[in-house]
């Protein structure tokens, strides 16, 4: 049964008992991330998330360790473009030590200087790794490459540039700003007395007043065109994509529809046609990242070099067919398994936490499962046909290519669908 409170300081409560599992998970999520950041602070929010887990005035980054192996738990979080999140999964019976746990870290680090500098060679550390993985570096070239070194555009974890430059009063000050109650949202899940948990919550988290939100960032356009980043690779990386839908788009359950149909699992045009059929790639498949504002409908390959041409005119053939030759049986099937999907996740605490805090961010309501799968029940073949249409008909694609590719095979743009 979901629940929406307020905690005695105004802190949002959004939470969600499961009397079948035995586990527990609660995030605290804020919403601010990479694209609020300045850009010589790029990657701040990244680097606090990292310096929460290294002791507080009560425990040591080794004690927290213990503490939560000790009960069986897991404790973690995480930093996207929009938002960073704490969270604490637990057996129900530890709930009260978990909570203890989160809360410390969050409301009391230490943010010792010397624990910075050491955390500081970690996350350059990260960033290299990205670097040495070529399908997750390519991600983040695409979205620079689309919107550019401003807000959206920037990784969330820097660049080692930005990380030197972070300092700790840099750390202290973005949490005066924005870690208060009016940027904090709190998301449970599972077996738990909601009367108990608000009253820890209270009792926790009651001390933390009023923060600052993030100021709003101008969207920048959505930039076109053809760009290759050169690199000794055995095979390129290529990311292509036209400007998407914002999380709360009101054609958005068309969307996913459309993401499915295109290139979301083995069964989808994308790796029917350029894996199983043609061998042109090993991995093929469509992505969407929806943001408050903008999205972008996207498609991953690797391949080899000499194949690379051939599978991004492929993948655009693909793309510009989507509209008219969609069918009713290719429908049915995309919304059974976007039902699948949802029904699954959602037995996992951990997944109906983050769906409930992104509701709650995106939305400021909450969807039942019921509501959900009536939405897509309700999406017809015409419908999704026009959201085809209005995401893929006209729109210019952009084309991120990292690999070992001469020249400019592509030339300087590729032209509308």
């Amino acid at each position: 049964m979901f629940r929406k409170e307020l905690l005695e300081n105004g802190i949002t409560v959004v939470m969600e008992r499961m009397t079948a599992v035995r586990s527990f998970t609660a995030g605290i999520w804020i919403k601010v991330g990479s694209r609020a950041e300045p850009v010589s602070k790029n990657g701040i929010s990244h680097f606090l998330e990292h310096m929460f887990f290294k002791g507080t005035a009560k425990r040591s980054a080794r004690e927290i360790a213990l503490e939560i192996d000790n009960i069986g738990g897991d404790l973690n979080a995480f930093t996207s473009k929009e938002n960073t999140a704490f969270y604490v999964k637990v057996l129900d019976l530890h709930m009260e030590k978990g909570l203890d746990v989160l809360a410390d870290i969050f409301c009391h680090s230490s943010l010792l200087a010397e624990e910075v500098e050491k955390e500081r060679g970690v996350i350059k550390e990260e960033i290299k790794m990205v670097e040495d993985t070529p399908d997750d570096l390519v991600h983040d070239l695409f979205s620079t490459d689309i919107w550019g070194k401003e807000g959206i555009g920037r990784p969330v974890l820097g660049t080692r540039q930005s990380v030197n430059g972070i300092g700790r009063d840099d750390l202290v000050n973005h949490v005066r700003r924005f870690y208060g109650t009016k940027d904090t949202i709190v998301a449970c899940a599972g077996s738990f007395e909601p009367e108990k948990l608000l009253e820890i919550l209270n009792s926790k988290l009651g001390h933390l007043r009023r923060g600052s939100e993030p100021e709003p960032v101008p969207l920048p356009p959505f930039c076109k065109g053809v760009n290759i980043h050169k690199k000794r690779l055995s095979e390129a990386h290529i990311c292509l994509g036209l400007q998407g839908l914002p999380q709360a788009h009101p054609k958005r359950y068309e969307y996913y529809i459309l993401n499915t149909i295109l290139g979301a699992g083995i069964s989808s045009r994308l790796f029917q046609e350029v894996r199983e059929k043609r061998g042109l790639a090993y991995t093929i498949y469509s992505f969407i990242s929806s943001y408050a504002d903008t999205g972008v409908f996207g498609v991953y390959a690797g391949t080899g070099k000499k194949k690379c041409e051939e599978v991004v005119s492929l993948a655009l053939e693909i793309l510009s067919r989507l509209p008219e030759t969609l069918e009713q049986p290719e429908l049915d099937k995309a919304k059974e398994q976007l039902k699948g999907n949802l029904i699954l996740g959602l037995e996992s605490t951990s997944t109906l936490m983050q769906n409930l805090a992104k509701q709650e961010i995106y939305f400021k309501r909450h969807f039942t499962p019921a509501e959900i799968i009536a939405e897509i029940d309700a999406v017809t073949l015409p419908r999704l046909r026009t959201t085809a249409e209005l995401v893929i008909k006209g729109k210019s694609p952009v084309l991120t290519v990292l690999g070992p590719v001469e020249g400019q095979p592509f030339g300087e743009v590729l032209p509308p669908l």
